[in-house]
């Protein structure tokens, strides 16, 4: 299996990233699990002091 078809299949699966658990049901990477299925995530802003401050920016609405 060649690196498209892996990815391709990766993509079709919706793996999910290990040990990051989310609640928010409304986003496109929610899966049943509480899990997230993004490639990657992204958290910010670079000026948070605690959890309340952050976001996930890799969020996307269903």
């Amino acid at each position: 299996m060649n690196v498209v078809e892996r990815i391709s299949e990766k993509l079709t699966k919706k793996e999910h990233i290990s040990g990051i658990h989310c609640d928010v049901t409304n986003c496109v990477y929610h899966d049943p699990k509480n899990k997230c299925s993004a490639s990657q995530i992204k958290v910010g802003p670079t000026f948070a002091t605690n959890s309340a401050d952050t976001a996930c920016s890799t969020f996307r609405p269903k």
